[in-house]
């Protein structure tokens, strides 16, 4: 992972025209030759007749040919095009001028000044026309300009926090689209964006932004570069001290990282898995180093450890999260572990599950805020279809129960002597034994 300190915060130094995607460039390519009735705009006034020499004077070019009449008036180029995209509505005509701002901002980040410059006179602009197109009804439109907002957004010394906002609402809805190329763009649009420090933040507190781009890793097998890009995303946003503490206490995603990261086949996916989990100790060791240690990811790390990597940067971070799991492991108390996994919902026979001293010395704690805990083991008893976590979950509720009798009343109140019951004629075995041993904690314990 290619570094550097443009942010400040070892963001790796993402190009400004990122978004590169087949479909759009297919929709574009399809629409490039259509004529537009120019003279017509002129004739009806629209345009003016100096507009209109302006744009006959790029009207169809590219590369070295675009360059060569761009380049010697392009502050009054920029002031063209978006107003034209203000006081233009035919769709047709919309889609040749954003095709233009593509092609003039292409592999030439440095003329979005053109366009940002006009924020001087305006303080709406230059985004607000092409915020509107990402609200219109046309395929393309709204593709093409969530492109060239990101360029926008990503060259700005100061990026507009309300533009940024409306195009991750954007971003999060293309996000949960069956068409496979918008959840493409949309991802790449979030790795570029992203880059500027000051619009993290701004996305993370957008209403299920963060929920979409995490669900784009759950639902059916995305591939290596969707699982890279997506955590991509989730790397550059943990650089934000507030994001990395809550980011796995509100979304859990530890323990879906470190699955994703056991399967991977591709070495950077374990990269930037392994970074992330890196900044979420950096940032917010207190809020990540008992989950981190609930899933095992010490062991983890070991085997890391032992393999070989083409990436030096692997290796480093491997040994920087094995080093810190294995410092601060002694001063993680064994309940904020086992508060970590119970959370986390995926149990194993870890040793508090197992001793008698830890829960005489911890039941108390199950009781705290309600009987959160309590409530999360009867919650994994009626949701779960795990025979592993239904065995643990029972247990600890008949290890709880021998030593607070007076909590039977909250815990059939709760669903969990009738879900004991049920799973007393289970077809697992280790299930049913549990269950029994719960159940007699229930009722027989109480004699």
């Amino acid at each position: 992972m290619v570094l550097n300190n443009n942010n400040n915060d070892g963001v790796a130094d993402v190009p400004l025209a990122l978004v590169s995607n087949a479909y759009l460039d297919g929709l574009t390519a399809g629409l490039r030759a259509r004529p537009i009735p120019w003279e017509g705009y002129q004739r009806a006034t629209l345009i003016s007749q100096s507009e209109l020499n302006y744009i006959k004077a790029v009207d169809k070019k590219t590369g070295e040919d675009l360059s060569r009449v761009v380049d010697k008036e392009g502050y009054v180029y920029g002031e063209l095009l978006v107003n034209l995209l203000q006081k233009l509505v035919r769709v047709d005509t919309i889609q040749s001028i954003l095709i233009l701002i593509d092609d003039l901002l292409l592999d030439h980040e440095e003329r979005a000044a053109y366009f940002l410059a006009l924020n001087k006179q305006d303080a709406t602009l230059p985004y607000a026309p092409l915020l509107k197109c990402l609200r219109s009804d046309d395929e393309f439109i709204p593709l093409k300009a969530s492109k060239i907002l990101t360029t926008l957004l990503c060259a700005s010394t100061k990026p507009s926090p309300e533009a940024a906002e409306e195009l991750f609402r954007w971003t999060t809805t293309q996000l949960q689209s069956k068409n496979q190329a918008a959840v493409d763009l949309a991802v790449q649009v979030l790795e570029s964006a992203l880059r500027q420090r000051d619009v993290r933040i701004v996305y993370w507190n957008t209403p299920q932004a963060v929920d979409a781009l995490i669900r784009v890793l759950k639902i059916d097998t995305p591939t290596p570069q969707m699982q890279y890009q997506v955590i991509y995303c989730l790397w550059i946003l943990t650089f934000n001290t507030e994001i990395a503490q809550e980011l796995n206490r509100k979304y859990d995603v530890i323990p879906q990282l470190i699955e994703i990261a056991k399967s991977a086949i591709k070495e950077k996916v374990i990269r930037v898995t392994i970074a992330t989990f890196k900044n979420l100790i950096q940032k917010a060791p207190e809020e990540n180093l008992a989950p981190m240690a609930a899933v095992k990811l010490l062991t983890f790390c070991e085997n890391l450890a032992q393999r070989k990597w083409s990436d030096g940067e692997i290796l480093e971070d491997v040994n920087f999260l094995k080093n810190e799991l294995e410092s601060n492991f002694q001063t993680l108390s064994t309940f904020e572990v086992y508060q970590a996994e119970v959370l986390s919902s995926r149990l194993t026979w870890s040793p508090p599950h197992l001793s008698e001293v830890f829960w005489a010395k911890n039941w108390r704690e199950l009781k705290k805020d309600n009987y959160a805990l309590l409530r999360t083991l009867a919650r994994l008893l009626s949701t779960s279809s795990d025979p592993l976590v239904l065995s643990i979950a029972a247990s600890d509720i008949s290890h709880y129960v021998k030593r607070d009798p007076s909590s039977k009343k909250v815990l059939q109140e709760i669903g969990v002597k009738q879900k004991i019951m049920e799973l007393m004629s289970h077809p697992d075995q280790e299930v049913r034994y549990n269950s029994v041993n719960a159940s007699w904690s229930l009722i027989g314990g109480s004699k």
